[in-house]
């Protein structure tokens, strides 16, 4: 049995309490001088714990998540016989395969001696006679096993300091989940470091740039190239630019449908007695129309409360609640859909949301709107009740996390214990990101948002 030998962190600067995030070899694996154990990540770079020679891995001290500093004891190695060999001859006999820390002393029967004597020639150096394979069981039983490589081979090349991307974890785990190479996004930050802002920035260009460089671009999306056809041989056609919303829009509503994982649920609201009041109130307030639209900005907020997650947005691994109620109202327009938002809507009634849902729509309408109109949302609404269908899947707004489509509204026959009643019936379709929500949730804000919508009432507790 060869000695044991402790492998440690080395010196890593000034850091400690670097955390492991891979752990590259397990308990038994044969490893060579210099091959990585573990991969430590710091807030500037990724850098792995060596092996300081060639052996047998007999005990690991780390585990993922464990925060280290130099000196650390990372894995206990005991050295093999090819260790001792000259200089290249140890790491070639690691190579030829794993050894089981369980079995070092199988029985294997030996060659003859004209098979026993290889040698290794060195420059200026004579031949050196090398043990038999009886005499080193152990390099013999390797050969029993398949060899064991672990997933990264430590290169001193990797962890200089100028081949590795500057960014902090958080960062990494961001592109990690975006499936974007760090090594090609240029950092804006002191010193070259990559910001969050930097990776959007890089993930935006790519999808701007289309499918087959966001490809190359290590967007994470294996498209096809998009097709390109002659469509004047097939008839008369007629070619119109897309507008500048439309191109913006466009880009992303692109990137949010494919970077969030959405989800739909849909469910129907009793808007009987909603209705019914709702006309009442435009027959005595003559200065405004109220539309149904302004209640279900009400019966939101107050789902909002109920349920904070959905009033909410992701940061790296950060969720952000928030503490306002913002509320984005998409608006179909002669030059493409916009989303205006109508700010603090808590502490509005129904006629003062009803002025500023007219105002903000004209403004809409007219192209008058301005960056600070349609930002900071907390949750949109897109309301296609006007103009027909049944259910829909609305795209979510990023940063938001949930977006409410809204259908027409008909009249159907509902069973009310003892007979079927006619009743106005209001679609809801709730699409969310099921990073944060889960479908139960989503089920219960529906649920509650169509209680609330039956009975306004509700909205006073």
């Amino acid at each position: 049995m060869g000695a044991i030998h402790e492998a440690k962190v080395p010196d890593i600067g000034n850091h400690t309490g670097v955390p492991v995030i891979e752990v590259l070899v397990k308990v038994g694996d044969v490893v060579k001088a210099d091959q990585g154990l573990v991969t430590l990540e710091s807030d500037k770079a990724t850098m792995e714990v060596p092996a300081p020679l060639a052996g047998i891995v007999t005990e690991l001290k780390v585990k993922l998540g464990d925060e280290l500093s130099e000196g650390s004891v990372v894995a206990l190695i005991e050295a093999s016989d090819a260790s001792l060999l000259p200089s290249g001859e140890g790491a070639r006999r690691a190579d030829e395969g794993q050894v089981s820390s369980r079995t070092p002393n199988t029985p294997v029967p030996g060659p003859s001696s004209s098979q026993a004597s290889p040698s290794v020639m060195g420059s200026g150096q004579s031949s050196v006679p090398l043990p038999t394979v009886a005499a080193n069981p152990s390099v013999a039983a390797a050969s029993a096993f398949p060899p064991s490589t672990p997933p990264v081979v430590f290169d001193v090349s990797a962890v200089a300091p100028g081949s590795v991307p500057h960014a902090s974890p958080a960062v990494r785990v961001f592109a990690r989940e975006l499936g974007v190479d760090l090594a090609k996004v240029a950092g804006s930050a002191r010193g070259g470091r990559i910001s969050k802002q930097d990776v959007q920035a890089f993930v935006k260009g790519a999808l701007a740039a289309g499918p087959v460089a966001a490809v190359a671009a290590g967007g994470g999306l294996s498209l096809l190239p998009w097709p390109q056809v002659d469509f004047a041989k097939f008839g008369a056609i007629e070619s119109q630019p897309l507008s500048r919303i439309k191109k913006l829009s466009g880009a992303n509503l692109a990137r949010n449908w494919a970077m969030i994982p959405h989800v739909t649920q849909h469910d129907q609201a009793d808007i009987t007695a909603m209705e019914a009041f709702r006309k009442r109130l435009g027959e005595t307030q003559k200065d405004v129309k109220v539309t149904p639209l302004v209640f279900l900005i009400k019966a939101a907020v107050a789902a909002l409360r109920k349920f904070p997650t959905f009033n909410a947005s992701l940061d790296g691994d950060n969720l952000v609640l928030k503490k306002y109620f913002h509320i984005g109202i998409a608006v179909d327009t002669p030059n493409g859909l916009v989303v205006p938002v109508i700010r603090d809507a808590d502490r509005k009634g129904i006629l003062e949301l009803s002025h500023e849902l007219a105002a903000i729509s004209a403004k809409a309408r007219d192209g008058k709107l301005t960056p600070a109109d349609m930002s900071g949302g907390c949750f949109s609404i897109s309301s296609l009740g006007g103009i027909g269908g049944t259910a829909f899947t609305p795209i979510i707004n990023a940063p938001e996390v949930a977006i409410l489509g809204v259908s027409k509204s008909q009249l159907q026959p509902v069973w009310d214990g003892g007979a079927f009643a006619p009743r106005l019936m209001l679609p809801l379709s709730l699409s969310y990101d099921h990073r944060v929500i889960d479908g139960a949730a989503a089920a219960r804000f529906t649920a509650f948002l169509a209680q609330l919508l039956g009975d306004l009432r509700l909205l006073l507790l």
